[in-house]
């Protein structure tokens, strides 16, 4: 087995393992017994309780009454691998590669409530694109809380990147000067944190649409993706989230943090359900190290959501 192929599995492992809480009611009721009506109604249940949404729910079983008429499925176990095919299935258009390569600076504008992870998130991804031989900038647009501004510090010091940070200054200002330094030394990627703010905040959820205008005059075509930082542990509040961000920021992809800590891991799926085209999940968190952070990928998921190897 080469490196890489040890890498995914550690990662895998690390997956199955973190998105226990999630797990543990839908592997429960796979006890080996018979496939019926009753069990159907149970798993149906349970899907909803991991915050699947009662309308994806309804369609995964569905879908799976049809494979067990279709292929004549008589175990719980054939029932287990079909449900992870039929999950895997609905997240697959939501896994996307985030690429950076079509212009310079390819500028990211990053957007989320406090506490969603999404300095964090920023300094992770930091270190993926230097990894990756990237040249990057940093720019603290949460202008007016002091310890954002500390925060993506840390971050910039560990991955030996440059911050643009004015404390009290207006936040579409400092993305305006990051984008035209960013130009001038011909660095790969501008990433803007901006502040948390909740959907209710309306001023603030406004400002989010100016912050996106301004870059624009920076560089025409900025913003390359707008992306929503979403905590896992919200359930089904983060599908209002996703429509009120994209309402104002005309978001263009999403990164799951804190997957690890709730048992509404299923919400990916209710993500990927809720809109016809959906929107990318680019990469998810199961964790608080840097290499916590890892791109999505729908087969795993589905696989680590129902306990399979």
């Amino acid at each position: 087995m080469n490196d890489t192929s040890k890498e995914k599995m550690s990662w895998f492992s690390k997956l199955k393992n973190r998105l226990e809480k999630s797990r543990v009611n839908l592997v429960g009721i796979f006890t080996g017994g018979i496939v019926d009506e009753n069990f159907l109604e149970e798993l149906e249940f349970q899907l909803i309780a991991s915050d699947v949404g009662v309308e994806a729910s309804s369609e995964i079983i569905e879908k799976l009454r049809d494979q067990i008429k279709l292929k004549g499925l008589k175990t719980q176990a054939e029932v287990k691998e079909a449900l992870r095919d039929v999950i895997a299935e609905i997240l697959k258009p939501c896994e996307a590669e985030l690429k950076t390569e079509s212009t310079q600076p390819f500028v990211m504008m990053l957007c989320g409530v406090n506490g969603a992870g999404k300095t964090t998130s920023i300094g992770k991804l930091a270190k993926h694109f230097v990894a990756n031989d990237q040249t990057v900038l940093l720019a603290a647009g949460d202008t007016f809380r002091a310890a954002a501004r500390e925060q993506l510090a840390v971050w910039g010091e560990r991955n030996k990147i440059e911050v643009i940070s004015r404390e009290g200054a207006d936040p579409g200002s400092v993305a305006f000067d990051a984008i035209i330094q960013g130009k001038k030394a011909k660095t790969s990627v501008v990433m803007i944190d901006t502040a948390g703010r909740l959907p209710t905040q309306t001023n603030l959820m406004a400002e989010l649409s100016r912050i996106r205008r301004v870059q624009n005059k920076a560089m025409e075509g900025a913003p390359h993706e707008v992306i929503l930082v979403l905590d896992g542990t919200n359930g089904q509040n983060a599908l209002s989230q996703v429509k009120q961000f994209d309402d104002v920021a005309q978001l263009t992809g999403l990164i799951i943090t804190k997957l690890d800590g709730t048992a509404k891991g299923g919400v990916l799926v209710a993500l990927a359900h809720s809109r016809k085209q959906p929107l990318p999940i680019y990469f998810i968190g199961v964790g608080e190290q840097i290499d916590d952070l890892q791109r999505f990928n729908a087969t795993e998921f589905a696989s680590a959501l129902i306990g399979l190897d």
